[in-house]
């Protein structure tokens, strides 16, 4: 049975929590990806950006509901919830607007549950880490890969 390392790109593409946005951007753009792994100076995961992150910025924010009662206001939802997206709108480095908790896999994962955790969780890249340490990237493609018979 195929492994993550059997499959896994082990040339990452990666940025630094301090990368600006715009970097970002034309990091992912220019190498036609989706995410890429934010690593900090010894190769330590921190965290992943998607290109969902980014396109978040885009989006426009609803303002909570809210109770007036005897002249206070009474929020009806969590205001931390919508401080967060307002600091992930306004995102200027990599490490606002990154996943600080990406879902990883071992390089002994078998290929099968990284499917399955692509299929459920909708995910397109997903780190191999060991120990913290980023050692590769596992995309769709190479999932598709193994259907090839060599």
């Amino acid at each position: 049975m195929k492994t993550a390392q059997d499959i896994m790109e082990k040339e990452v593409i990666s940025i630094t929590p301090e990368t600006d946005i715009a970097r970002a951007v034309d990091i992912l753009l220019n190498n036609h990806i989706n995410g890429v792994p934010v690593v900090d100076e010894n190769g330590m995961l921190k965290g992943i950006l998607c290109q969902s992150d980014l396109i978040f910025q885009q989006k426009t924010i609803s303002l909570p509901p809210i109770l007036t009662f005897l002249d206070g206001i009474i929020p009806l939802s969590s205001s931390k919830k919508l401080e967060q997206q307002i600091k992930k709108m306004a995102a200027s480095t990599v490490a606002q607007a990154m996943v600080t908790d990406p879902v990883t896999v071992t390089p002994d994962t078998p290929v099968s549950e990284i499917a399955a955790l692509m299929v459920e969780k909708h995910f397109h890249t997903i780190p191999v880490v060991q120990e913290g340490k980023m050692l590769g990237i596992v995309g769709k493609e190479d999932v598709l890969r193994t259907l090839i018979k060599p």
